[in-house]
């Protein structure tokens, strides 16, 4: 345990180092701090730093949640938390943006179409880990499952009329008339050319 001198001296340390960086130390203290809105942010290299430790966040919990002992109302509470962070860090990723930054917010939604690392629900709301088994969830992506099925070659091929192959494209008259009047042009133009 530190002694009362130790302790004073510790103050009167913060305290110099304080008056000597000036008005810079508070801005700097409150730099420090997370911010709760990203437009509040105005330096690029701060907002990297939130968005990093909001990725941090967000990977602990994803990490907690795969454990499935936790109890439905643990790994509920759990998935919401996650959900809250991933929405904070889509603000920090446009807030990046604005500040000349990369557009992660582009970068990642083509490495999700890519991988398709996690299930959505209604609303963009997602499912992580054990939260993915859990019942209600299983039956909204059964469902979701159900409208996504793979088309197949037989299916697609019972929707071909022979109208998409052109073949009954003289029945309405139409096409007729226009052939008779490009040919009509033919042959004007191809008696001008023969007389001269």
């Amino acid at each position: 345990m530190a002694r009362p001198e130790e302790k004073a001296q510790a103050m009167l340390n913060k305290w110099t180092k304080m008056r000597e960086q000036g008005e810079d130390f508070y801005e700097k203290e409150q730099r420090k701090k997370r911010p709760f809105l990203s437009s509040q942010c105005e330096h690029l290299s701060d907002a990297e730093k939130w968005r990093r430790e909001i990725v941090k966040e967000i990977s602990e919990g994803v990490r907690k949640i795969q454990n499935a002992g936790l109890g439905e109302h643990a790994i509920r509470d759990l998935n919401d938390a996650i959900n809250k962070l991933w929405r904070e860090k889509y603000h920090w990723n446009r807030r990046i943006h604005e500040l000349g930054g990369p557009d992660y917010n582009l970068l990642e939604k083509r490495r999700q179409v890519e991988e398709g690392d996690y299930l959505q629900g209604s609303g963009g709301y997602r499912y992580f880990g054990a939260a993915k088994d859990l019942p209600g969830v299983q039956e909204l992506f059964a469902k979701q499952a159900a409208k996504l099925t793979k088309r197949k070659r037989a299916d697609l091929y019972k929707y071909i009329t022979p109208d998409y192959y052109g073949l009954r494209d003289e029945e309405d008259g139409v096409v007729l008339e226009l052939e008779l009047l490009s040919s009509s042009v033919d042959t004007n133009n191809n008696i001008k050319r023969s007389r001269t």
